[in-house]
């Protein structure tokens, strides 16, 4: 019950991070807020499973900055006595935003710094001479720093943070991770926070925990019903496209919005599929670097594009805030990755949608994945999407017109686009474009051999197409209220009418319009 939960007042927390927790609107600690802060407070190293959005941030955040307040009591020095690395900028950001909100009545006692951003490390280091508290970054960053020196920790550092820690692997940071470790002092407390315990997770457990408290929730790893809605919709192959076509085109999913598909090739053949009618999306390759990868993520949340498309075997970072998203998955069957990528969705406080498309093929593997999602509650979690496939008939027919256009050499011509755009940015070959004009001229001017061709005619949706039962619920963003513009009359058209000529000269009724001076006087034949 909830009366009998461990509160924020009685883990003995300092007066002005309570007044912070207070001003946040913060009633009561989440499951792993509860679980972790007296934990963390005892000194103990920790390893923390929970969904994401159930509340990890304030779960380290709380304990480090209090060891922090405490430390200052007896010692002065200004010192980085925490470090926490995250996969992403935006995740970066997130955490530094959340801690100075925590530290908003001691931010004279506890600094906070960001060293994730893209700025060049030069600029950086006066920020890291000034030693803050708490330095947040993506281990890649952070072992530029402490190699150019602007950042000392082998003598001062007391915690570790590693957040989001399976999706460090994901991004490619393993190497980073490992070289940063001979940097760091033999003893200091360490904090793993991951949605899933992988084994690139256990495998870091080992370097960097001694004897670490395992804090593995039970239960579902996906937020409350009231929270996450989700649906599974029975439909084959071409209705699939169908009905993710009508779901966006009319707007009827509302908020950014993640789509999995089954394969990178699937991802792109989707893309192109939808750039027919006019709805722009970007695809999340798992192939490209992962620069690449947290540029099109923060697009994403900046609002460039509202729809993302990814891989099953696509890690996902994706920190949408206030978005209602919803996922619409081609249904690989693998319980484990249809509960992460639900969790996508929801995150925090916001509400979310969960949409899943099973093909014939996938219904055997449908008890395995709501065996997943459902945890220790009983029933079913998927409920069925109730859609009248009849009503929307009338688009099929674009739709197969638009398919046509998406050939085998179309997505690849796409991903080699892709592929090309990459080498054209790449710091690395920019010095041997430099040295190699023409390789470089070559490479801008190749040519699509087989592109998509886009029908313009596919972008505009008829009015007599859609179906009265959608009329009242579609998007006003979409055809259904268009307003057709009034034609100006061409200057220098010749203009009749009959009207009031009883008695005149019919021939006399013509006028004409002068194209260079509109307001003069017509002249009549």
């Amino acid at each position: 019950m909830a009366s009998e939960r461990l509160q924020f007042h009685e883990m003995g927390i300092d007066d002005r991070l309570l007044k912070a927790v207070a001003d946040l609107g913060w009633s009561q600690p989440t499951l792993i807020q509860e679980k972790a802060i007296p934990l963390a407070l005892e000194g103990k190293d920790l390893l923390a499973r929970a969904r994401t959005g159930s509340g990890k941030t304030a779960a380290y955040a709380v304990p480090v900055i209090q060891r922090i307040l405490a430390s200052k009591q007896s010692v002065r020095e200004q010192d980085v006595k925490a470090l926490i690395l995250v996969p992403t900028k935006e995740l970066g950001q997130q955490v530094q935003t959340m801690i100075r909100q925590l530290t908003a009545f001691c931010s004279r006692d506890v600094r906070v710094a960001d060293v994730s951003g893209k700025a060049d490390v030069s600029t950086q280091r006066p920020i890291l001479m000034e030693k803050p508290d708490i330095v947040v970054g993506t281990p890649s960053r952070i072992l530029a720093h402490l190699n150019a020196q602007n950042l000392l920790l082998h003598s001062s550092l007391e915690m570790l943070v590693v957040d989001e820690a399976d999706l460090l692997f994901s991004f490619g940071f393993e190497a980073d991770l490992k070289n940063l470790l001979c940097h760091l002092p033999k003893i200091y407390q360490s904090f793993l926070m991951s949605a899933t315990l992988s084994e690139d997770v256990q495998s870091l457990k080992e370097l960097l925990l001694h004897n670490p408290v395992i804090l593995k929730l039970q239960g579902s790893q996906l937020p409350d019903s009231s929270q996450l809605q989700q649906y599974s919709i029975n439909c084959e192959e071409e209705d699939k496209f169908l009905l993710i076509y009508t779901l966006l085109k009319l707007r009827l999913v509302q908020g950014k919005t993640l789509l999995f598909v089954g394969a990178v090739d699937r991802s792109y053949r989707l893309k192109l599929f939808l750039e027919q009618f006019g709805i722009p999306t970007c695809v999340l390759n798992s192939e490209l670097p992962v620069g690449s990868r947290c540029h099109i993520i923060s697009q994403f949340n900046q609002g460039f594009y509202d729809y993302i498309i990814a891989a099953d075997e696509e890690s996902l970072a994706v920190p949408a805030e206030g978005a209602a998203s919803a996922e619409a998955a081609a249904g690989k069957g693998k319980k484990k990755k249809n509960s992460e990528k639900a969790g996508k969705t929801a995150r925090a406080d916001n509400p979310g949608t969960a949409l899943s498309f099973i093909s014939h093929k996938e219904v055997a593997l449908l008890s395995d994945v709501e065996e997943a999602l459902t945890g220790d509650h009983s029933g079913s979690v998927l409920k069925p999407y109730k859609f009248k496939m009849e009503e929307i008939e009338g688009f099929r027919y674009r739709c197969r017109d638009a398919m046509r256009s998406v050939t085998k050499q179309a997505v690849r011509e796409a991903r080699l686009k892709e592929i090309k755009q990459e080498l054209l940015n790449s710091e690395k070959l920019k010095t041997y474009f430099e040295d190699n004009p023409r390789d470089l001229q070559l490479l801008r001017h190749d040519k699509d051999l087989h592109p998509a061709v886009v029908k313009p005619h596919l972008r505009n949706l008829p009015d007599y197409l859609i179906p009265d039962t959608l009329r009242n619920v579609i998007n006003p963003l979409s055809c259904k209220n268009r307003r057709k513009r009034k034609e100006k009359p061409k200057l220098g058209v010749v203009k009749t009418s009959f009207k009031n000529t009883r008695g005149k000269d019919p021939l006399k009724s013509f006028r004409y319009t002068r194209g260079k001076n509109r307001k003069g006087k017509a002249a009549q034949s």
